[in-house]
């Protein structure tokens, strides 16, 4: 029997506003239907981070708790609407993606 993949999703935007919230709320959604619907993969969570700007890392709450998922072995492939989500800090970003590619997760 084939083992389905574990997925997550990360989304985050970096103002606080009504139109802010309201595209979140729709990635939050659109995310957990795709991951949902696919009969090869396995639901592990959306993670999103609002108002946070992607300059630095420490304040990103979900994003860190995803990373600490994805290190313990919860997360097998993360989705994002682009990978600008995950750094704004090129350095941080290649980090970020190599790290999380020597774990054998796909972003």
């Amino acid at each position: 029997m084939k083992q389905r993949k574990k997925v997550a999703a990360y989304a985050r935007v970096s103002m606080e506003s009504e139109q802010m919230h309201h595209s979140l709320s729709a990635q939050v959604g659109y995310y957990s239907s795709l991951i949902q619907k696919n009969p090869d993969w396995e639901y592990a969570g959306v993670y999103a981070d609002y108002g946070i700007s992607g300059t630095g890392m420490k304040k990103r709450q979900e994003f860190l708790r995803m990373l600490e998922d994805a290190e313990a072995g919860k997360i097998d492939i993360i989705l994002t609407k682009s990978i600008q989500p995950f750094a704004r800090n090129t350095v941080d970003l290649l980090r970020t993606v190599r790290h999380l590619k020597e774990l054998g997760i796909e972003v």
